[in-house]
């Protein structure tokens, strides 16, 4: 049963609900449970290690979105008393759950949610209730703002280990932006990302960040993938360097660390943003390691192959070594339990995979 403890995990959202895949033999076989929410878009899934509590972002056709959880790994779920919603007026409805991220350890109840159109909401109470963050809703350049492809998703969440009321987070297509109060104000952290998309190829905001993680262990070193590059800062995110360098596209959405080997990256690109197949259709996973080149790796993945991933569909595990996981828009789930050298395949025939997180339980 999927409640029982001691546990590795992959938590999966798809087109058509949820899974949960767990493993206790060190990861070289997965169990699969599920599909719960059958039927349904789940943006996202995090097992929140804190209270044991796993949450689900369910965007429920009839419904509309709703925040979930299970304390039992997904045997029986609880839907919270008041999910995140605009206030009335506001002329916004929420359209989606992008991301659910637990807070620091000083605040053991809190959880950040983001969704689509760009907001930020929090919970003091363990996701049963949630509150806006009106700050950045109240942004002066709101109005301003435009979405992505994708709708304009607040889709990255970073709590600062150091200080709780440091948050960072990632909207498609407006960029990163920082607070230092908890989310009352609000200042924009694109200096040298590129948004080759405009007239002026680096503006204050408009840049479509794709994926924004922190590096374990580092606090001020940041990683984000972007519809123009990879970039890396390490004065947390007061500037940013292109690390994109011999990646055979500057077009991607997942990118996931290593937590144990700091600096190491595990990335996936595709061919752009009309396109969003492997280059020359040729999958790879391509791992880059402090100022060495990035090196693929490919082998055990179909070739030629047609399929891609979703901003959060990659994710990485604190088992030492790391664990590496993806799930790809055809329905693959690939798990790597060596630091990304060698893959095995977890499932095939899964609907669309939206997110994969991994954890321990």
């Amino acid at each position: 049963m999927p409640g029982n403890k001691d546990a590795d995990l992959i938590l999966v959202g798809t087109r058509k609900g949820a899974f949960v895949f767990t493993s206790k033999d060190g990861r070289r076989s997965w169990k699969m449970h599920g599909p719960y929410f059958e039927g349904t878009d789940v943006f996202h899934m995090v097992h929140d290690g804190r209270s044991g509590t796993t949450y689900a972002g369910v965007s429920n056709y009839q419904w509309g979105p709703q925040m979930m959880s299970s304390r039992d790994l997904g045997e029986t779920w609880k839907e919270s008393k008041k999910h995140p919603k605009f206030p009335k007026g506001s002329g916004w409805s929420v359209e989606q759950l992008w991301h659910i991220e637990p807070g620091s350890e000083r605040n053991p109840e809190r959880l950040y949610a983001g969704v689509a159109p760009a907001g930020l909401f929090v919970s003091n109470d363990s996701g049963d209730t949630w509150k806006l963050v009106s700050g950045l809703t109240n942004h002066p350049t709101r109005k301003e703002w435009t979405p992505g492809a994708g709708g304009m998703c607040l889709h990255s969440i970073l709590v600062d280990p150091r200080s709780p009321k440091k948050l960072h987070v990632g909207i498609s297509a407006v960029g990163v932006l920082y607070s230092e109060d908890g989310g009352q104000k609000w200042s924009f952290q694109n200096k040298n990302v590129r948004a080759g998309f405009l007239p002026n190829k680096y503006p204050v905001f408009g840049q479509c960040v794709h994926k924004l993680r922190r590096v374990n262990g580092e606090p001020d070193t940041l990683i984000q993938m972007n519809h123009c590059g990879v970039y890396r800062s390490t004065d947390n995110g007061v500037a940013w360097k292109e690390i994109t360098e011999n990646l055979p596209s500057d077009f991607g959405f997942s990118i996931a660390l290593d937590h144990n080997v700091k600096g190491r990256i595990y990335a996936i690109v595709e061919k752009g943003g009309d396109n969003r197949t492997p280059p020359k259709d040729h999958f790879a996973v391509w791992i880059k390691e402090g100022s060495l080149p990035w090196r693929k790796v490919e082998k055990g993945f179909p070739d030629p192959a047609y399929f891609g991933t979703y901003r959060e569909g990659m994710a990485s595990d604190r088992e030492d070594p790391c664990g590496v996981y993806f799930g790809t828009n055809t329905g693959l789930l690939y798990a790597s339990r060596d630091m990304g050298e060698s893959w095995t395949r977890v499932a095939e025939a899964l609907p669309p995979i939206l997110s994969v997180t991994a954890a321990r339980a």
